[in-house]
Formats: C-alpha cells, sequence, structure tokens
C-alpha cells in the first residue's frame, strides 16, 4: 500500500522517472520556461526548487550536491553564475505554473513552468502599474470653485483627442505577429471584438481560451498572448522576437 506517499509515479520506473526530472530541470535552468504537463510540472517544482535554494549559496558542496542531481556542467554553470544572483533575494517559491488547457489527442493537462524572476515582461508590467496608480493619485482642491469646470473641459479635450487616434491606430494592428495566433484565430478574436494590442493585452489566458474553443479551434497556448501584446503594443518588437525565439527553443 501507499498510504500517505504523495509522490506522483509519472508511470515510470524509479530510474527513467529520476531521468526524466534531471532532464526538464535541465531544460527549466537553461531556458528559463518549459511547456509540459501539469503532473510533470507539479513533480518538477518538488525537485527543482531544493536544487535552486542550494545554489543561492556558492561553495564547493553545494555545487558538489547539485552536480549529483544533474551531472551538467553548462547547467551548474548556469544555475550559480546567473540564477543565483536573480534569486538572491526570493526566500522560496522560484518557479511558477501557468495552465494552458488541455492537449489534443490524449486531453493531458498542459501548462507552461517558467522561473519567476526571468519574466522580464511581466516584472516590467507590474512596475508600470504600480508608478501609473502612483502618479494618477490626487492631491485636495488647491484652486478657487470656478477653476473645476475649466480644468473638467481640458480633461474631456484631452480624453476626446487619445480616443481618437486610438481609434485611427486600431486597424493597423497585426494580431498574428503573435506566436501561436494565425488566420482563424485571429478571425476569432475580431468576432469578438479583439482587434488590437492593447486589446489582447488587456485581456486574461482564460478569457482568450474561451474565445477561441467556442470557435471550435484548437490553439498552442494563450498563456502568453497577453504579455506578447503588451510588447507589440509598446513597439518593443525586437524583445518580441527574442521571447519568441526562446519560447520556441525551450518546449519540453
Amino acid at each position: 500500500m501507499r498510504h500517505g506517499k504523495k509522490d506522483n509515479h509519472l508511470g515510470r520506473t524509479a530510474s527513467h522517472r529520476s531521468a526524466l526530472l534531471r532532464n526538464m530541470a535541465s531544460s527549466l535552468i537553461l531556458h528559463k520556461r518549459i511547456e509540459t504537463t501539469l503532473a510533470k510540472a507539479k513533480e518538477l517544482k518538488k525537485y527543482v526548487e531544493p536544487i535552486l535554494t542550494r545554489a543561492k549559496e556558492d561553495n564547493t558542496h553545494n555545487r558538489r550536491i547539485i552536480f549529483s542531481y544533474i551531472p551538467e556542467k553548462d547547467v551548474v554553470k548556469e544555475l550559480f553564475s546567473t540564477i543565483a544572483d536573480k534569486i538572491a533575494d526570493r526566500p522560496g517559491g522560484y518557479t511558477r505554473i501557468i495552465k494552458l488547457g488541455t492537449r489534443q489527442g490524449d486531453a493531458a493537462e498542459m501548462c507552461m513552468m517558467e522561473l519567476v524572476d526571468f519574466n522580464e515582461t511581466l516584472l516590467t508590467s507590474v512596475e508600470e502599474k504600480a508608478a501609473k496608480t502612483r502618479r494618477s493619485r490626487r492631491g485636495g482642491k488647491k484652486g478657487g470653485a470656478t477653476d473645476a469646470p475649466v480644468a473638467e473641459t481640458k480633461a474631456a479635450a484631452v480624453i476626446e483627442e487619445v480616443t481618437s487616434e486610438d481609434s485611427a491606430t486600431a486597424a493597423a494592428d497585426d494580431i498574428e505577429v503573435i506566436e501561436g495566433i494565425g488566420p482563424k484565430i485571429a478571425e476569432a478574436l475580431a468576432e469578438a471584438g479583439v482587434t488590437t494590442f492593447a486589446q489582447l493585452a488587456d485581456m486574461t489566458p482564460e478569457a482568450i481560451q474561451e474565445i477561441v474553443s467556442a470557435a471550435g479551434i484548437g490553439s498552442k497556448s494563450p498563456a502568453t498572448w497577453p504579455q506578447q501584446a503588451a510588447l507589440a503594443r509598446d513597439g518593443k518588437f525586437d524583445e518580441l522576437k527574442t521571447w519568441q525565439d526562446e519560447l520556441n527553443g525551450g518546449q519540453e
């Protein structure tokens, strides 16, 4: 009996399971994110997070221990040279699991697993939102009562100008530059009213998945589409291309 034993054997022998986790941990450390099944990701999280904790202190003993789990020099070098500096101030929780829906064929639950501190797009968007919140706070009334109608009129004029500019440039957005979005998915999003990078960036992966599923279209994974759209909205197409290359190279 396996009372109280919470480990998922993943339908493999002990040696096969160990090799699987070792290879997935190597891919995660080198590529910073991988796409795999939810069951494998949960087991990988328990396997790799203690290794990352030990890598925060660089000494011979820790290097030997980690090398016994992952006997690859390139991985150990990347772990102690790049990743250790990023996670130095984080007290655990180094990885994030993002569900991507089910896989066609066997309906397995898919997900993307990534290192939290290496998602620069998400970290930048969080900082920008915090900064905008601070800037939008108002103080008390400093002008007289006669200044309020004038200020409201100017604000309304500015809002109308911004709205008109946004509507003029909205038709120029090509959503198909997002990795994973083809003509059929773009058409389904357009029918749902999503035609610009800004609109796609403000949506959640779950909402996008509902639109795509309702149209009866199979897709790769909408988890990264809002972040890709945010880069395209800001005109950062070089960063978008670099990230798309990483996504294509880091699939497991």
